[in-house]
């Protein structure tokens, strides 16, 4: 899994440049919280439940339902995030969603239960470049330097890339 910090910076940075118009605070705060959300599954370590089971680490946490639920209690929770409810809806669910994309794109761990209720199956893209980060990385350690320099590469900078375009488009729309 990328970093927990690095799932928050794709919601904050795209939310960032569409403008606050478009995207109010509470509901980038919203989109950081629900992608980083996913990985709450990690407290079912403390609870005995298996790595590889449903609701383990990568499971139902990790799946396009899951982000859909959260769009769902976004639509329903419109007036808290300033935004229209189909907005909030497609942001917030937009954001969980891209925490088991990010995931699969991952060298390790069990893939992620993207299709979960409908498939147990765990899936991985078919490119995988981000190094994982181990449950519990020290990044002050060769690894965690390793772990936050391949998730600049393949996340923070492709992402930047991104909100400029964004940036852009919104000045030139505005000249025409």
């Amino acid at each position: 899994m990328p970093t927990i910090l690095t799932h928050a910076v794709v919601p904050l940075t795209l939310g960032a440049a569409a403008g606050r118009r478009v995207i109010s605070r509470r509901l980038l705060a919203a989109g950081a919280i629900a992608a980083m959300l996913p990985d709450a599954d990690v407290l079912a370590f403390k609870l005995h439940v298996a790595y590889a089971d449903n609701f383990g680490h990568r499971g139902a946490t990790h799946s396009i339902a899951f982000a859909l639920l959260l769009g769902l209690a976004a639509f329903i929770g419109l007036q808290r995030w300033e935004s229209t409810p189909w907005r909030s809806a497609v942001f917030v669910g937009w954001a969980a969603l891209s925490h088991p994309l990010l995931d699969a794109c991952t060298d390790g761990g069990l893939g992620v239960a993207l299709w979960w209720p409908f498939s147990n199956t765990r899936w991985f893209a078919p490119l995988h470049p981000i190094a994982v980060s181990p449950i519990g990385a020290r990044f002050l350690s060769e690894r965690g330097w390793q772990v936050l320099v391949s998730e600049f590469c393949w996340v923070w900078v492709p992402t930047a890339i991104v909100a400029a375009c964004i940036v852009a488009w919104q000045r030139t729309s505005k000249r025409t």
